[in-house]
């Protein structure tokens, strides 16, 4: 098992920066990928970004020069948020996946205010 835990969480004004950390335990061996998706209420959760354990980054469109994605060794895992905006609001999720499973953290809230 993965036990995934995020902190960071907050309210901001838009056009303010937040960073995410996201601390793993248990059997982080082999682990795949590491990532934060996000569900805004009504809609569905989206990636936001995500980094293999090669290094590779992936980000959604709606991020794209406004967020950074990192990681330590298997251990942690961050999400800088820059710029943000009101439609950045949501509940944030540290994903892993391994061994083709995908394990969640609990979510940590995020609200941008106009």
């Amino acid at each position: 098992q993965v036990q995934l835990v995020e902190s960071g969480g907050g309210l901001v004004q838009a056009g303010g920066s937040l960073r995410l950390s996201c601390a793993a335990s248990g059997n982080i061996f082999s682990i795949n990928a590491m990532g934060w998706y996000r569900q805004a209420p009504g809609k569905e959760r989206e990636l936001v970004a995500s980094i293999t354990s090669g290094g590779s980054t992936t980000y959604a469109d709606s991020v794209k020069g406004r967020f950074t994605i990192s990681k330590e060794n298997l251990n942690w895992v961050y999400l800088q948020m820059n710029t943000l905006k009101p439609e950045d609001t949501a509940v944030y999720y540290c994903n892993i996946r391994r061994a083709g499973m995908d394990y969640w953290g609990k979510g940590t809230q995020i609200t941008v205010s106009s």
